[in-house]
């Protein structure tokens, strides 16, 4: 995708849609063939159809903001434009105007049965091309098969049972052949992963440095596996709880009501399928493997395991198109790609580097992290705070001082705290995904080519300025660095460092198979393996070591009984994929969403100047998400335009 977003941002300017398509001849003199003529023409039609990608780095649009990861500033007013996921999660989801709708692309939502449709205008007519050969042809032709696969997922995703195409529209269409009802549930997985199947024997096996972020056979089989593991799962298998009265015209259910565990069984095979395909092709755990930072040299020198297990988490999703990247979404916009780092970034303080001090050029300072967020890692036990036995949960927010340099215990922070400052017990002893993906008081901030040390009190480094920008800030006083490049700067595009953001890596396989094992036969060797994997990049030990030892875990043998490992796992895929838009699906996979997303959002007293005024806990915003919110609801208008339509339940 390196190359087609060029030439998709040039073709996107002029075409809105189809018919705006086939306007770009004068006097519509044009014909279907001829914008197939040529191998060009078809490579815009190629890029059309992956235009249609959600553009889940743009933060108001971005799907990754659902759930209880995120919090920003600009959500705390009532602008209906703002932060459209975290608009759902306070439940302000309507049929009249449905947020990031996917079904007719409504408020910031892409039109997905349009980009099907593009999808079907293609595959009509890529035979028609005159120079390209047979073997390009049947890949660009199954890339967009994959993609249409793809859609209609996101659209089960969202909406559960979908309205299939079963032929492609035409100015000849009859009302019977455009105006479909919706199909069940399982017929429509049917559909999504017949479509990947015929899709992936003629796809190249990895694409070239040239198209990276273009649908290979490593790819495909990567998200087929996920599709099949979304279909295992308890929200589209057997849910009887949510979906026994919803049913079709002739009194049907759409969802299977009875779980199948044979599927979990589908869900491992296709796992170890795209797991095999992918180590053969080089993937696998990202491992940072230059030299650090000149300004963490010194840091590694006297603490080299901590600060190189620091560094793979750190670079892991901001290093462009390393190892762990089964597929990324490149983005087409070069001027605006990667604004979800912006809106995290925090600005550069006087004193530090050669950068534009305070601006909010590409630094806006707005996208906080919710203080559950600040809980929901682990110690650097490798255990919850409230399973590890030697954290001192109850005093967690009681304001200490980090170890200073001349102290003992010093160099075991050196390089992830600042010496002698001023923080909180919640904030120490833990495991280093938490120092790598957050910004806290008394830590550091790797960001403008420099290490900042973030205090986050009002008018402090990283903290809200009562003088200089007092719509910018970190709501909570807790910040996300995850997908901030550490040289990525202020002032101006050619600054920032440009890196796609994951659809799906190699630590989310591991994870789904370790998921998807424990769900089909329970806890086992192989089960913890999987984990481990994860756990050892991360820095923590084993999952069956410190869940079985009575001196470290309150509830000793967790990790031996499927209900016990099945929440383990999920926490890990919690703080694994952290702020990446997949904690609120697994949750949701597992019927806990409602559960889960309806308490109110905490933070710090953002604008608090000292410890004692700032480590003061409030609500920053109630939110409220319902089993009715699990489902999207259809455009009201898409109601009233197609009568066979019936609409999900509670709207």
């Amino acid at each position: 995708m390196k190359a087609i977003k060029y030439v998709l941002l040039a073709t996107m300017l002029t075409l809105g849609s189809c018919t705006k398509y086939l306007d770009v001849v004068p006097d519509n003199t044009l014909k279907l063939e001829d914008i197939f003529n040529l191998k060009i023409d078809a490579f815009n039609a190629l890029a059309k159809v992956y235009s249609y990608l959600p553009n889940d780095e743009r933060t108001h649009v971005s799907s990754w903001t659902l759930g209880d990861e995120w919090i920003g500033r600009l959500d705390l007013n009532t602008t209906v434009s703002n932060l459209r996921a975290i608009r759902i999660m306070r439940g302000l989801q309507s049929q009249t105007s449905p947020q990031i709708g996917y079904w007719t692309g409504s408020e910031g939502g892409k039109p997905l049965y349009e980009a099907m449709r593009q999808a079907d205008v293609f595959l009509a007519n890529i035979d028609n091309v005159k120079d390209m050969s047979d073997v390009e042809k049947a890949d660009w032709r199954s890339q967009v098969k994959f993609l249409k696969g793809y859609y209609a997922f996101l659209l089960v995703q969202r909406y559960g049972p979908i309205v299939i195409p079963k032929t492609m529209a035409s100015p000849e269409s009859t009302k019977d052949e455009l105006f479909l009802p919706r199909t069940k549930v399982e017929e429509c997985f049917d559909y999504i992963l017949g479509l990947m199947n015929e899709a992936i024997p003629t796809l190249t096996e990895r694409a070239t440095s040239n198209n990276l972020g273009q649908i290979d056979q490593v790819a495909a089989k990567a998200i087929k596996a996920r599709v099949l593991f979304f279909r295992a799962s308890p929200f589209f298998n057997g849910n009887r709880e949510y979906f026994g009265d919803f049913m079709d015209k002739d009194g049907e259910p759409f969802f299977s009501l009875t779980p199948d565990n044979e599927k979990w069984k589908a869900a491992i095979d296709a796992l170890n399928e795209s797991i095999q395909l992918c180590e053969a092709n080089g993937l696998g755990l990202y491992q940072f493997d230059r030299e650090p930072f000149i300004y963490d040299r010194p840091a590694f020198t006297a603490n080299e395991e901590r600060m190189k297990t620091l560094y793979n988490l750190r670079m892991l999703i901001v290093d462009p198109w390393n190892r762990e990247l089964v597929w990324g979404n490149s983005n087409i916009n070069y001027y605006e790609q990667g604004e979800f780092a912006h809106s995290a970034n925090i600005r550069l303080p006087e004193g530090y580097g050669d950068g534009v001090v305070n601006t909010a050029t590409f630094s806006w300072q707005w996208m906080a992290a919710t203080y559950q967020m600040a809980e929901r890692y682990y110690t650097e036990n490798g255990l919850p705070i409230d399973e590890d036995q030697t954290y001192d949960i109850n005093n967690k927010h009681e304001i200490i001082r980090t170890p200073g340099v001349l102290e003992p215990n010093y160099p075991h922070w050196n390089g992830y705290m600042q010496p002698g400052a001023e923080t909180i017990k919640l904030y120490m002893n833990r495991e280093p995904r938490f120092y790598a993906n957050l910004g806290i008081t008394a830590g550091y901030w790797r960001g403008h080519a420099v290490r900042i040390n973030t205090m986050m009190f009002g008018n402090s480094h990283g903290g809200y300025n009562s003088s200089q920008h007092t719509t910018d800030f970190l709501a909570t006083g807790i910040g996300t660095q995850k997908f901030v490049h550490p040289e990525s700067q202020s002032g101006a595009w050619q600054r920032t460092i440009k890196f796609p953001y994951p659809i799906i890596r190699m630590a989310d396989l591991y994870l789904m198979k370790a998921e998807a094992l424990n769900e089909y036969s329970g806890p086992s060797q192989q089960v913890y393996a999987e984990i481990n994997k994860v756990r050892s990049r991360a820095g923590i030990p084993n999952v069956e070591q410190v869940w079985a030892d009575p001196s470290l875990a309150r509830t000793v043998g967790k990790h031996t009984t499927k209900e016990g490992l099945r929440d383990i796992i999920l926490q890990e895929r919690g703080i694994e994929f952290a702020f990446e838009g997949i904690h609120f699906w697994d949750m949701w996979r597992h019927k806990r969403a409602p559960s889960s997303f309806s308490s109110p959002v905490w933070g710090w007293t953002h604008a608090g100047t000292t410890a004692s005024t700032f480590f003061v806990l409030e609500v920053k915003q109630e939110r409220r998400f319902t089993i009715t919110d699990c489902l999207w609801p259809i455009d009201l208008n898409e109601m009233n335009t197609n009568g066979q339509l019936i609409q999900n339940p509670g709207w």
